[in-house]
């Protein structure tokens, strides 16, 4: 798979969810990719084999992400690879995300400020602030894949008079529970079937923000081809700050053990549960002032950008970029510091990490390079005691796990994936100011079975600028 970006002023695109199998050197984040010029383009190649699902791309330098530049990846099973459901009538994607009517410049000058962001304008469904329509048959059924593409808000989405059935969480076939409404954290992708089992009409199609003072609400519609009439009635009501109602949803979500994921195996024939832990990291996230301005931070340590991508450092043993472990493994309970913060990790290890959020607000993160099982969740302070009521049976795997306000999120990883992977909070005026870290997974081992060497086409930067990659 190969996605080419054409910037017009100095930018990279991340695939929120494509794990880049043994080539880090091509995540599109600051930590490994050196910003494409204004003007020119650069192709990413992708391996996505071992993929299957739905995912989303995006601008990920200079808070480019609120002048939009997204859009949905869809990553197909095999030929010969059955998929728990038939094939849908249609298929649709559907990029639904809080929306500013600021310039992004604006909006990053704001924050370089040291102030936060206010309440967003507005709701968009795929660029629109209102009315993008979705045409179906009467009595046939369509395939949805919804992405929460925006900067900061939790999303329900939800159907005039029809019900959705989830079939599958980024990249994983899950238990087909239905549903009246769903909630997308942000940088989370759900797909669903929806059948058009209605009278002939059209149905509004409501998107409305979670846990916020204000509700937020913008609506599309659902057009039967054979529609009699406009959309009428009033628009469906939906959850908008219950915590428990979204958490037991959460909770409902679970992996299909009998279907098959991106190879003939059934996804439940990797037994998550039975392998020991070899290593529990927890992290923490809070809010501060550092020199008078506005800052995140996780296990008290507020990222900044290094002057050279971390991973061309990394490769080119450049030193003075980075220092392997300038991030606690453990809340350290001190107070908001800078710093270019990287954890170090083990190849193939299997580890355990624990999101703990004593904020007010929900919060949600991704890890790049990876999917993980989301093995519990709960209100409070997590304790070794709260493993009891983890799912080590059919927990779903994704890759971007929401955190409760007060609560924690558990997940475990294989340490399968060799890199320097970016982990960050998807709240972007968070991520932006420092709410995220690399996590560094190292091998001594040489071999391509393991990592493939650094691209042909690699931009060089900082003090990368002047290397050599590889002979053309």
């Amino acid at each position: 798979m190969s996605l080419t970006a054409t910037s017009i002023r100095s930018a990279f695109a991340n695939g929120n969810g494509i794990q880049n199998r043994r080539n880090s050197f091509e995540d599109g984040v600051y930590g490994t990719t050196c910003p494409i010029p204004p003007g020119k383009n650069f192709t990413y190649i992708l391996q996505v084999k071992d993929q299957i699902g739905s995912f989303y791309y995006f601008p990920s330098l200079a808070f480019h992400k609120a002048a939009g530049g997204f859009g949905g990846i869809r990553i197909l099973s095999r030929p010969r690879i059955p998929v728990p459901f038939p094939d849908p009538a249609g298929d649709y994607t559907v990029l639904i995300g809080d929306w500013y009517k600021s310039n992004h410049t604006d909006l990053r000058a704001h924050l370089d400020k040291g102030k936060k962001l206010p309440l967003p304008d507005g709701i968009l469904i795929n660029g629109r602030g209102s009315g993008a329509a979705f045409n179906v048959e009467q009595g046939k059924t369509y395939r949805l894949r919804i992405s929460n593409v925006g900067l900061q808000n939790s999303l329900n989405f939800r159907i005039q008079n029809h019900k959705m059935k989830l079939v599958e969480v980024e990249g994983t076939h899950t238990l087909q529970t239905t549903y009246s409404s769903l909630d997308v954290h942000v940088g989370q992708s759900y797909s669903v079937l929806v059948t058009a089992d209605q009278p002939a009409r059209d149905y509004y199609i409501v998107v409305s923000s979670r846990f916020t003072s204000t509700v937020l609400t913008t609506t599309g519609i659902l057009h039967y081809s054979n529609s009699a009439g406009p959309v009428s009635g009033p628009i469906p009501g939906g959850p908008t700050v219950q915590i428990d109602w979204s958490l037991n949803q959460a909770r409902s979500i679970r992996s299909n053990l009998t279907a098959s994921g991106p190879r003939p195996n059934p996804q439940g024939s990797y037994h998550y549960g039975l392998i020991n832990t070899t290593k529990t990291i927890r992290l923490s996230s809070s809010a501060g002032q550092v020199n008078g301005k506005q800052r995140y931070a996780i296990n008290s340590v507020s990222f900044i950008p290094a002057d050279t991508p971390l991973k061309l450092a990394d490769y080119f043993k450049i030193g003075g970029v980075f220092r392997i472990g300038s991030i606690s493994d453990n809340p350290t309970g001190g107070g908001i510091y800078q710093d270019t913060a990287v954890m170090g990790a083990d190849y193939r290890a299997f580890i355990e990490i624990v999101f703990q959020n004593d904020e007010d607000i929900i919060q949600s993160y991704h890890l790049n390079g990876y999917q993980f099982w989301v093995v519990g969740m709960d209100g409070g302070q997590w304790t070794s005691a709260s493993r009891n009521q983890y799912n080590l049976r059919d927990a779903v795997a994704r890759v971007t796990v929401q955190v409760y306000p007060k609560s924690w999120s558990a997940i475990y990883i294989a340490l399968d994936n060799v890199g320097m992977w970016n982990l960050r909070s998807e709240s972007w005026a968070r991520q932006y100011l420092g709410q995220q870290f690399y996590l560094r997974v190292y091998t001594a081992s040489t071999s391509l079975r393991d990592e493939y060497p650094i691209p042909k086409n690699a931009r060089l930067c900082g003090k990368a600028a002047g290397r050599h990659t590889r002979p053309l």
